[in-house]
């Protein structure tokens, strides 16, 4: 008789990705459904970046690379931290990986033993918990709502971290609320860290170019640098480059984690993608002035996806300064009941209420750890982000 191991059963699948795979069913059946699910830039891959993957194809660059990067990409890589971030590594200090979901999951699976503590921010990504769950590690869920927009204290830091604590991940501007820490709250935070000489900060930075705040993006190593040795910074092209295809993260880091990282990822995928690299390489050195142009599109959605989700009956929705998605507190609309007699008791209700009834799909704010909520990715045209909002107050208006 066979049987699965523990570690996947200690995971569940993505429930973005399963909402994702939802709307293209029902768009197959004939459905005019709206799918605010997916977290993916709705702008194409620059054209200058696609050309260098057309150009490394002719050139024949289509053979294994080094396992964690060329070289090539990973000089625009330290490039790209220094530019941006005032960070200073050294070619053994980066590692490129198959994605930024890839960078996260080699660096806990080389660095967690069974009873070791990894501190989560929540609402969180939906990977994070599963992939410490998948390397043995045990979870320590923070939640902070939104009546602290979102952000934890140093005070819920302080409280939640044992002997046990190894990592604390950090998402900031955050996947699913958009929240976004200054520098003076994060360096609350390491301030924090900086005593327990046995926790690290892992930094997932993958929306810093997606950002509205008045304040500007700093990530922990830079704002913290006795932590820097200590960080894990992670980043990637999928969002602000518009290359989620491509897989290609990479992350800044100690070079005995970077060199386990890459023993891992010696037994599991080898290089990346040869043409996502030297796509990347294009991208990361390229020009960056499309950046603004994109943001400024983004911004005009976040303020009217905010201002509709806010006129919206037993909705309040907290306004973003980064990243491309929102997330409506509702709590109002729990023990509500629809035309139909059913009666809203979870989130999870809410989101297959909308789904069903107005034919709009976004993701239940319990698959990233904080109820009643519901994430809405607005990185879609204002026409349609304009029709989904306003189906959404309608069937909000028509709960009792």
């Amino acid at each position: 008789m066979t049987s699965l191991s523990q570690s996947i059963q200690r995971i569940q699948p993505s429930a973005t990705m399963a909402m994702s795979g939802r709307v293209t069913e029902l768009r197959a059946q004939g459905v005019d459904v709206i799918g605010l699910s997916a977290g993916e830039p709705d702008f194409d891959t620059p054209d200058f970046v696609k050309e260098a993957a057309m150009k490394a194809i002719r050139d024949g660059e289509t053979n294994y690379t080094p396992v964690d990067g060329t070289m090539a990409v990973k000089e625009a890589v330290l490039q790209k931290f220094a530019r941006d971030n005032d960070l200073t590594y050294t070619p053994s200090q980066i590692s490129v990986n198959s994605g930024g979901k890839h960078t996260l999951f080699n660096a806990l699976v080389a660095t967690l033993d069974p009873g070791d503590e990894v501190i989560i921010p929540a609402p969180y990504w939906v990977s994070y918990p599963d992939i410490v769950n998948f390397a043995g590690g045990t979870p320590v869920v923070i939640e902070a709502g939104a009546d602290q927009n979102y952000k934890i204290t140093p005070e819920q830091l302080e409280a939640a971290i044992t002997p046990k604590t190894r990592w604390l991940i950090l998402n900031s501007p955050s996947n699913p609320t958009g929240a976004a820490y200054s520098g003076e709250e994060l360096k609350a935070l390491g301030e924090v860290i900086l005593p327990h000489q046995d926790m690290m900060v892992m930094t997932d930075d993958m929306y810093e170019h997606i950002w509205y705040a008045d304040f500007p993006f700093t990530t922990m190593a830079q704002v913290c640098p006795d932590l820097f040795d200590r960080t894990l910074t992670v980043n990637g092209c999928s969002k602000a480059y518009a290359m989620t295809g491509w897989r290609i993260g990479f992350a800044g880091g100690p070079e005995w984690l970077i060199s386990a990282m890459r023993k891992l990822q010696s037994q599991s995928t080898s290089n990346p993608s040869s043409i996502s690299q030297a796509a990347a390489v294009a991208a990361l050195n390229g020009p960056q002035d499309f950046l603004a142009e994109r943001n400024a599109a983004f911004l005009k959605r976040r303020d009217l996806v905010v201002s509709m989700m806010n006129d919206t009956p037993g909705l309040d929705c907290p306004t973003p300064e980064g990243a491309f998605y929102v997330y409506p507190d509702a709590s109002a609309l729990m023990g509500r009941t629809s035309p139909k007699g059913q009666v809203i008791e979870t989130d999870q209700d809410l989101i297959g209420y909308f789904l069903d009834e107005a034919q709009v799909a976004a993701v239940h704010g319990g698959a990233f750890g904080l109820s009643p909520a519901f994430r809405v990715s607005y990185a879609t045209s204002e026409e349609i982000l304009l029709e989904a909002c306003t189906r959404i107050q309608r069937a909000s208006a028509a709960l009792k």
